[in-house]
C-alpha cells in the first residue's frame, strides 16, 4: 500500500472520487488473488489497520475484515497481522474480530510483549520483557509462584565461625531464603560472603549478584579480612556477578539466575543487596510489583533447593529496631541483624538472630567484629538489657 515516487512526480492524486472507490476493490482483489495462487498456510499482513482508511465506514470495514477472515479459513491458513495504535487511533474493533491478541510496548528503553486475548487455551498473563537482539528475538516471562517441591538432600549450611553457628543451633537450612539486615557500614556483605566462602570450601557452587560493589573491590575488601575469594573463584566453586540495571529488566534478571543455576549447578546465591535491587529497578516499575518478582524468586529457588542470603540495608543506625526496610521480611525464612550499640561511650557492633523457621535459635546478641583474621564473635550479651532499643544498659550481677 505503499505509493511509488511518482505519485507525487507525476501527479497520480485524484479528488474527483474517494479512496475507497478507487483503490479498496483492486486491492482486496489482489489479496484474494495471492491466496488462491499460493494457498499459504501462513499469511503475515503488516500494517492491517490501512485497509480502514479505504473503507467509507465502520460497519463497512468490520464487514471486509470478517469476509476476509473467512476467505481464509477455506484454505485452514493461519492470519497474521498488525495493527499499530497510539494517541487517538485505536482498533478495538478489529480486536473483536480475532482470535488471539499480543500487543507490544516500547516504554523506559525497553520492549514488553503481553498476551491479553488467546481463544481456546490459557496464556501466561502479564507484561513480559522482549529483547530483538543478533541471534534472533528472546522473551523473558515474568515468574509465576509454583506449587511443586523438588527433593533434594536436608542439611545446614555452617558459617564457618562456632558462635554463629550457635546463634543458629548448627547454621542455615538448605533450601531456605535468609535476609541479613543491619545499617550501613555494620558488616552484612562480610556475613554474605563468609556464608559463601565456607560453603565453596564444602564443593558446592556458588554465585554473589552484586548490584552495589565492582567485583575488584569486593575481591579486594574480602581479601584484607581472610576471606579468599579470589582463590575460590579461581577454582570455580564461585561466580561473581554485577548487575547493571541498564542491562536488565526484573524478568531478565530472573531468567539470568535461573539460567545459572540449571547450567551451573549453583547451590549458594548472595544478593547484594536487597536495596540496590529495588533502587536498580525503580525507574521501571512499582515497589510491589519488585518484591513480588523477589518473592516469586524466592520460592523457586527454594524449590530447587537452591540456599539464598539476601543483604539488607536499614536506615536506622540506632535507636528503635527495625528488622528490614520495604516490608521484605516475609521473603525470608531466617534473618540475621547486625547493629550498632553504644556501650561504654565506644561504637560497637552486634549480631543476633530475629527469625527461623526450621528450628529453635540462640535467643541472645552478640558482639561482632571484623578483623584482618576474619569475624568475630563474642560470648552472649546476658549482662545487658535495653539492646533492641539501641540504648542498652549494663545489669550489676
Amino acid at each position: 500500500m505503499i505509493p511509488d515516487s511518482d505519485f507525487i512526480e507525476d501527479n497520480k492524486d485524484y479528488d474527483l472520487f474517494s479512496s475507497s472507490e478507487v483503490e479498496q476493490k483492486p486491492l482486496i482483489d489482489k489479496l484474494i488473488a495471492a491466496v488462491e495462487k499460493f494457498k499459504p498456510d501462513r499469511i503475515f499482513f503488516d500494517g492491517f489497520t490501512q485497509l480502514k482508511y479505504l473503507s467509507s465506514d465502520d460497519f463497512q470495514f468490520r464487514k471486509q475484515i470478517l469476509s476476509l477472515m473467512q476467505f481464509v479459513k477455506k484454505y485452514n491458513s493461519t492470519f497474521l497481522l498488525t495493527s499499530e495504535v497510539g494517541s487517538g487511533i485505536t482498533d478495538d474493533d478489529l480486536q473483536f474480530m480475532v482470535d488471539g491478541i499480543i500487543n507490544i510496548e516500547y516504554r523506559n528503553q525497553h520492549h514488553f510483549l503481553e498476551i491479553t486475548k488467546y481463544r481456546g487455551s490459557g496464556f501466561n498473563e502479564g507484561q513480559h520483557t522482549l529483547k530483538f537482539e543478533e541471534n534472533g528475538i528472546k522473551v523473558y516471562p515474568q515468574l509465576k509462584t509454583l506449587n511443586y517441591k523438588k527433593n533434594y538432600e536436608l542439611g545446614q549450611i555452617s558459617s564457618g565461625v562456632k558462635e554463629i553457628n550457635q546463634l543458629l543451633h548448627g547454621g542455615i537450612e538448605k533450601g531456605t531464603a535468609t535476609i541479613i539486615s543491619g545499617p550501613s557500614g555494620v558488616g552484612k556483605t562480610t556475613l554474605g560472603t563468609q556464608f559463601i566462602k565456607e560453603s565453596a570450601d564444602k564443593g558446592m557452587k556458588t554465585i554473589i549478584y552484586s548490584f552495589e560493589e565492582s567485583n575488584k573491590t569486593l575481591l579486594e575488601r574480602s581479601k584484607a579480612i581472610n576471606i579468599p575469594l579470589t582463590k575460590i573463584r579461581n577454582s570455580e566453586q564461585l561466580i561473581i556477578k554485577k548487575i547493571n540495571s541498564f542491562e536488565y529488566t526484573l524478568d531478565e534478571f530472573s531468567y539470568e539466575v535461573r539460567k545459572d543455576i540449571k547450567e551451573k549447578n549453583i547451590s549458594v546465591i548472595l544478593i547484594d543487596s536487597i536495596t540496590g535491587y529495588l533502587l536498580s529497578f525503580k525507574e521501571h516499575n512499582k515497589t510491589h510489583k519488585m518484591v513480588r518478582d523477589l518473592h516469586a524468586l524466592c520460592e523457586h529457588l527454594k524449590i530447587d533447593g537452591v540456599t539464598l542470603f539476601m543483604i539488607n540495608e536499614i536506615k536506622n543506625i540506632t535507636g528503635d529496631f527495625k528488622a528490614t526496610d520495604s516490608e521484605v521480611s516475609y521473603l525470608a525464612d531466617n534473618i540475621l541483624f547486625l547493629r550498632y550499640l553504644e556501650i561504654n561511650g565506644k561504637l560497637e557492633k552486634t549480631i543476633g538472630v530475629l527469625k527461623k523457621r526450621m528450628s529453635d535459635f540462640e535467643n541472645t546478641m552478640r558482639k561482632f567484629s571484623i578483623t584482618k583474621d576474619g569475624i568475630k564473635v563474642g560470648e552472649p550479651l546476658n549482662n545487658m538489657r535495653g539492646i533492641l532499643s539501641g540504648h542498652p544498659e549494663i545489669i550489676d550481677n
